[in-house]
């Protein structure tokens, strides 16, 4: 069992609205790494963060991104940091894996300044730019396909993932 696509990024690129639709357009299930993180801890990320720190939560991310690639055939939206993982990277080989590009602009837009995202407490916009510096050579080691998200609708994006995916 493998997913059907799986879904990698930096926050604001889209990952569960597309993912949702692109799901609903292939007639199977979505999930999300980050709230099956949340639903084993019991609490929010935020916190979990907070808690326990964030060598904590990377540890948690890894089992959970590792688990869901052996057992789901839906659509799969990792979080924005699980690539940071040598291990995830690796088992994410062979896998249909598409990178939701976002510039910077369109990324704050979405996200917002910070809201219940711990690693945007400080200057998010600076925080932000330097975390999709750092992220995108690894995003695009792992995939096999990327889209461009600015300016676009969910829907289009959705749909142009459909179509990368048909054998």
């Amino acid at each position: 069992m493998r997913p059907a696509c799986v879904l990698v990024g930096v926050m604001g690129a889209g990952k569960t609205t597309v993912g949702e639709l692109l799901a609903a357009r292939l007639g199977t299930a979505f999930r999300d790494t980050d709230a099956d993180i949340e639903a084993a801890a019991g609490k929010p990320i935020s916190e979990i963060f907070i808690d326990e720190g964030e060598a904590h939560f990377r540890t948690l991310e890894e089992a959970a991104v590792r688990s869901a690639l052996d057992s789901f055939d839906g659509v799969l939206a990792l979080g924005g940091g699980a690539i940071l993982s040598e291990r995830t990277r690796a088992a994410l080989a062979g896998h249909a894996v598409v990178f939701l590009s976002v510039g910077l602009s369109d990324a704050v837009n979405r996200v917002g300044l910070g809201a219940g995202r711990p690693l945007l407490a400080l200057n998010p916009r600076a925080t932000l730019k330097h975390l999709m510096d750092q992220r995108r050579p690894l995003y695009e080691e792992v995939a096999a396909h990327t889209v461009t998200t600015d300016g676009r609708e969910p829907d289009e994006i959705a749909d142009e993932i459909a179509t990368l995916l048909k054998p």
